[in-house]
């Protein structure tokens, strides 16, 4: 029998000073999990942020995960690790991407998928959602 306590989802946002954008993303995941029903959970893997990115994602509901070795990958891996979930979907806390609109993911990921993947560019890039360095040079339109 299986757990009735456990969570369908983790949404995972890998973070390293993202106090500008990181609360309306964790705002965004909050309400697509309680539209949804999905029991589920915010997770902040947390890089070393200076800019108290920490407080403001614990004040907005997010669980907070330490990451102590440096860089993206180390944060998703350590993110994923944390993960309490059934599923993870995760994103960028820059608000590039649309964290209230995840249907589409679960419904793949509860049809059997174990990959599923987005393109924030397809829709277009929310103006000031993503640095010019990253848009142009990183992940070029």
């Amino acid at each position: 029998m299986s757990d009735p306590t456990a969570l369908e989802l983790t949404i995972l946002m890998p973070c390293l000073n993202e106090a500008e954008t990181l609360a309306v993303c964790i705002d965004k995941a909050m309400s697509y999990l309680s539209r949804s029903g999905i029991a589920g959970e915010v997770v902040i893997a947390d890089n070393g942020s200076t800019d108290g990115s920490q407080a403001i994602a614990v004040a907005h509901g997010a669980r907070v995960v330490a990451i102590a070795a440096r860089g993206y990958g180390a944060a998703l891996g350590g993110g994923i690790a944390a993960a309490r979930g059934r599923f993870v979907i995760m994103g960028d806390s820059d608000d590039s991407y649309d964290f209230s609109r995840l249907d589409a993911f679960v419904e793949k990921l509860r049809a059997g998928f174990s990959l599923v993947m987005g393109n924030r560019f397809k829709g277009g890039v929310m103006p000031g959602a993503m640095p010019p360095l990253h848009r142009y040079l990183g992940n070029p339109c």
